[in-house]
């Protein structure tokens, strides 16, 4: 009755979503603020009455607000319900069945999952250690139809600049290169011009971490109308609804905001950062919304620190698998208060 991948499968394990208000999550990379003034206006305002009526299955007010806030024609944007919905379409639309689907180690957890899902065989590449490693790296064996690259990384919050990803995405042409840009806002570049320059690259982003609107379940994918047009024949019928493209229009009109609210969450990690590894720990310089530091040598391992600080109102991420990520922390960055508590309690 039920798929032999399916019945095998390790589901994706989000961060833990408490029932008790008084535990701080820092373990989710949700924003720290609230989303935008012209947030709470649209939800004031949005006609209720209209949510008897499907919403636009082509979400045209947003896709074209979002064309002329990237740059681009509205034909080079998709909307999703999330990012994951994005990953989940582009692995459905771009792989063919049994080929294979590359990603970098270590990496966004939830790739291996989707891969399984539709049994795709998983090629796992170690993370290039700069940008000088990624423009030599050659395409790995099995070659892929789909390689994933989340940029900056999760969990380490690493970058690759725009001229190394490029030649990384040439070296796998015709194959596609998904630019997953989550966390882009908080490292203040991106890769974007290479989804409307290049025939083989799509970017993904989404309005869940710089936005504040982890609620809402917004995605967006920017790439070569082909591509675009592609996973339009493949989504759910009604995949955004009319609530979230509204508020998701309302967020777009106030760009300053988002701007400001990610340089404000930058600034606080750098400043943990500096503080941690002033006690001893080590710690990757993030570009992203949180931070992936290691315990100081000879003291806690980042178990017992996970324990330790849960007991304290504190959540924080560590991932047992692979074994060798399983002694880091991701700390993601809440307000300056949670954060000065947090280092306080260390």
């Amino acid at each position: 009755m039920i798929r032999s991948s399916v019945q095998a499968l390790a589901p994706y394990v989000p961060g833990e979503q408490p029932k008790l208000k008084r535990l701080v999550k820092l373990n989710a990379n949700e924003n720290a603020y609230p989303p935008s003034p012209k947030v709470k206006e649209a939800l004031a305002s949005f006609n209720v009455a209209s949510l008897r009526l499907y919403p636009d299955p082509e979400f045209s007010r947003l896709r074209h607000k979002l064309a002329r806030y990237y740059g681009c024609k509205a034909e080079n944007v998709f909307v999703g319900n999330g990012s994951d919905e994005v990953l989940r379409l582009a692995i459905d639309v771009f792989v063919r069945n049994a080929a294979p689907v590359g990603v970098f180690e270590p990496s966004y957890s939830l790739y291996p999952v989707l891969a399984e899902i539709r049994e795709a065989p998983l090629v796992r590449v170690p993370l290039p250690e700069n940008d000088a490693a990624l423009s030599a790296l050659r395409p790995p064996e099995p070659r892929p139809d789909l390689f994933c690259l989340v940029n900056p990384n999760a969990p380490t919050g690493t970058i690759f600049g725009m001229e190394a990803v490029r030649a990384f995405a040439r070296t796998l042409a015709p194959a596609v290169l998904l630019v997953d840009e989550a966390y882009a806002p908080f490292a203040g570049r991106d890769c974007l011009a290479l989804a409307l320059e290049e025939p083989n690259v799509v970017v993904s982003r989404t309005f869940s971490k710089a936005w504040s609107l982890a609620g809402l379940r917004v995605g967006v994918l920017v790439g070569p109308a082909p591509l675009v047009e592609a996973l339009y024949k493949v989504k759910d019928s009604y995949n955004v609804d009319a609530l979230a493209q509204c508020v998701a229009e309302a967020a777009l009109s106030d760009p300053e905001w988002m701007v400001a609210n990610a340089r404000k969450i930058a600034a606080t990690r750098d400043r943990f950062s500096d503080a941690l590894r002033q006690k001893g720990w080590s710690v990757v310089q993030s570009h992203t919304n949180f931070v992936w530091c290691q315990p100081p040598e000879g003291g806690k391992t980042a178990a017992e620190f996970q324990a330790k600080v849960r007991n304290w109102g504190f959540l924080v991420r560590r991932f047992a698998d692979p074994p060798e990520l399983a002694n880091h922390l991701r700390i993601s960055i809440g307000t300056d208060a949670e954060m000065d508590e947090l280092l306080g309690m260390l």
